[in-house]
C-alpha cells in the first residue's frame, strides 16, 4: 500500500527538505511515531536533536543545544557569538547549516555557517539592507532571501518616509549577491513565503498622520523564480502619491500588525494585530488571493507580537509580550480557523515574550526569546491536543536582551508529514 504526501524529511547532512513521493504505509506510520503523534521514539544519535539560536541586543547570539528527552536547552561551548549591531531576526536555510542574522542598528544581514558536530556558529559574511530592516524570508527554493526595510533612502526616523524590501539573490554556497528593490509603503514589518507556490506576503503597519489613522496592510505578490522580483496580486497595489512617497495598499490587516505566518500547506495566512489583541485568518485561494476566514478576527492576550505554525501544520501559538504568555490554537484543518487548544489556557513564559521558534526534528519543543527577563523558555506541545507545559528547568538564562530564535535539526532525525 502506498500513498502520496507532502514530507518534510531529514536528509543524511541534517537537511529538513520539502518532497513530493510516494511512501509506504509503514514507513508513514513510522514517521508518525517519531514526530511524536503516536508518542515519542529515541531516534537520535546522540542525546542532542536539535540546536536553537537566540538572538540579543547587546550580546550577540545565543547558543543552545536541545536535550530530546526533555527539551531542555544547553548552552554551547562559546556562546554567545558576536553578531551586528541590535539583531532583531534570524532565519534558517532549508539545510539547517546555514542561519542569517538580521542587524538592525546597523542595516545589514549577517550569514553564520552552523558546525555539523558541535553547532557554534561561524560568521561568514554581512551584507548591507535598506535602512532599519525588520525582517526576512527565503523563497521556497532557496534561491532569494527577501528582507523588509523600514526607510527608502532620503527618509529618517526624523523624516518619516515609506519602506521597502530587499530582494538578495543566494549563490549555491548561501552567501548574498547585490540585492534589488521593491518599494513599499510605510512601515513594512515582516514577511513570508509560500511552501508550495511563489508567492510572498508583506505585512505594512500604515503610520498615523495629522489627517489619517493607523491602519495594517496585508500586501501579496507572484515571485519571479528567475530574477526574484515581486509582481501584486489581488487586492494589492503601489503606486506614487503626489507628495512622491510610496504607497501601499492590500488586504485588512487590522490596526497594528506585528506578525505573520503561513501554514505549512500554503492554504492558510495569520497575521497578529497588537493594537487590538486579535489574530486576523485568512484563506489562499487561487492566484495566492486572500479571502478573510469566517468569524475573522479572532482574540488573543495582550499585545501579540509573534505568530507560529507548528511543522505539521495542527496548531498555532501566538506571543504575547504584554501578558508574558503563550496562547495555543488548534487549526481546524477544512476552514483555517483557530480555536483554543483542548484543556490548554494561555502558557506562561518570561516577561516580554517577543519571538516563537518550534523545533524541527520532533516538532514537539517549543521556545521563546523573552525581551525582558533576559531568558529563553522552553516548553512542550502535546501532540494531540496542541496544550503546552513547562520543558524540564526552563527558563534558561540568556545573555543580553532576547529578540528572536530559531531551531534546526541536529543530524538525521525524524520527518515531519504535512498533507495538503
Amino acid at each position: 500500500m502506498s500513498l502520496t504526501g507532502k514530507i518534510f524529511e531529514s536528509t543524511p547532512t541534517g537537511a529538513a527538505r520539502l518532497s513530493t513521493r510516494k511512501v509506504s504505509f509503514s514507513r508513514l506510520a513510522s514517521a508518525l511515531l517519531l514526530t511524536g503523534a503516536f508518542g515519542l521514539t529515541a531516534c537520535t544519535r546522540d542525546y542532542t536533536v536539535d540546536y536553537v539560536y537566540a538572538t540579543a541586543a547587546g550580546a550577540g547570539i545565543n547558543e543552545y543545544g536541545v536535550d530530546y528527552r526533555s527539551g531542555a536547552l544547553v548552552p554551547i561551548n562559546g556562546s554567545p557569538v558576536a553578531a551586528g549591531n541590535n539583531p532583531v531576526k534570524i532565519i534558517a536555510s532549508e539545510n539547517g547549516l546555514n542561519v542569517y542574522v538580521l542587524n538592525q542598528g546597523d542595516s545589514t544581514v549577517q550569514l553564520f555557517t552552523v558546525d555539523a558536530e558541535s553547532g557554534q556558529l561561524t560568521s561568514k559574511g554581512t551584507y548591507p539592507t535598506g535602512s532599519h530592516p525588520t525582517s526576512m524570508a527565503l523563497d521556497v527554493a532557496g534561491k532569494f532571501l527577501y528582507v523588509t526595510f523600514t526607510y527608502q533612502p532620503g527618509y529618517s526616523e526624523t523624516n518619516l518616509g515609506p519602506g521597502g524590501v530587499n530582494i538578495f539573490p543566494v549563490s549555491s554556497d548561501f552567501t548574498l549577491g547585490t540585492p534589488t528593490v521593491q518599494p513599499l509603503g510605510n512601515n513594512p514589518v515582516d514577511v513570508v513565503t509560500s511552501n508550495f507556490d511563489n508567492y510572498v506576503y508583506i505585512i505594512d503597519a500604515e503610520l498615523a498622520t495629522s489627517s489619517t489613522s493607523a491602519t495594517g496592510q496585508l500586501l501579496g505578490f507572484s515571485e519571479n523564480t528567475s530574477s526574484g522580483a515581486l509582481t501584486p496580486i489581488g487586492k494589492t497595489s503601489i503606486t506614487t502619491g503626489q507628495d512622491g512617497k510610496t504607497v501601499a495598499v492590500g488586504y485588512g490587516a487590522g490596526t497594528s500588525p506585528s506578525s505573520i505566518a503561513i501554514h505549512p500547506t500554503a492554504r492558510f495566512l495569520y497575521v497578529t494585530d497588537r493594537s487590538t489583541n486579535q489574530l486576523y485568518g485568512n484563506l489562499i485561494i487561487a492566484g495566492g488571493l486572500l479571502q478573510p476566514m469566517q468569524n475573522s478576527p479572532f482574540a488573543t492576550g495582550l499585545l501579540p507580537v509573534s505568530v507560529k505554525v507548528d511543522p505539521r501544520g495542527k496548531y498555532l501559538y501566538v506571543a504575547n509580550f504584554n501578558s508574558n504568555t503563550v496562547s495555543a490554537y488548534a487549526i481546524d484543518q477544512s476552514t483555517g480557523a483557530p480555536t483554543a487548544s483542548v484543556g490548554s489556557s494561555a502558557a506562561s513564559v518570561g516577561t516580554g515574550p517577543s519571538c516563537i521558534a518550534i523545533e524541527p526534528a520532533l516538532g514537539i519543543y517549543l521556545y521563546t526569546a523573552n525581551a525582558l527577563d533576559n531568558t529563553t523558555t522552553g516548553l512542550k506541545l502535546d501532540s494531540h491536543t496542541g496544550a503546552l507545559q513547562n520543558a524540564q528547568n526552563t527558563p534558561y538564562p540568556a545573555a543580553g536582551t532576547p529578540t528572536c530564535a530559531v531551531a534546526v535539526a541536529n543530524g538525521s532525525h525524524a520527518t515531519q508529514v504535512v498533507n495538503p
